[in-house]
């Protein structure tokens, strides 16, 4: 297994994965997607094994300090020297979950964000509070977010 970075050919199989990871409210269009890639492919953090992406995640960067949902719409909001990764989609193909692939993709993702000094910010439901929480995000409460018509935590890890 790998991480690398995304690119424009791996479109189709994650927004298939996107799909498959979210309730249709919640999950990025493969439309939204492909406009993310064009923007900020290097905010695609994949990880493969023999070339198949077993889990991803993807953000852009701002000086926000809270997520706002016009980020999941609109990637011009991204700003490459921004300080913080407002993370949208941590995603794991289903037949490869509960298997440490998330976490070990996320500790990755945190140990470049502390190359850079960059914050982590992310939205979750309740139930994950307590997964973000083992890595260091700190719960801020519900969020402003009606993202998908769903309740979201505001978690925060601060570099």
């Amino acid at each position: 297994m790998h991480i690398r970075r995304g690119k424009l050919s791996d479109l189709d199989e994650l927004a298939r994965l996107e799909a498959l990871g979210f309730p249709k409210e919640e999950a990025a269009s493969k439309e939204r997607i492909a406009a993310r890639l064009a923007a900020f492919p290097e905010l695609y953090f994949i990880l493969e094994n023999d070339g198949e992406i077993i889990s991803y995640i993807n953000g852009l960067m701002t000086d926000e300090k809270d997520l706002q949902d016009e980020m999941y719409e609109n990637p011009t909001m991204h700003n490459p020297s921004g300080k913080n990764l407002m993370i949208f989609s941590v995603v794991t193909n289903p037949e490869f979950q509960h298997k440490g692939n998330a976490s070990f993709l996320m500790e990755h993702v945190i140990a470049e964000c502390r190359k850079t000094k960059t914050s982590l910010v992310l939205t979750c439901k309740e139930h994950l509070v307590s997964f973000y929480g083992k890595f260091g995000y700190k719960d801020e409460g519900i969020s402003a977010s009606e993202h998908g018509g769903a309740v979201w935590h505001q978690m925060r890890y601060t570099i």
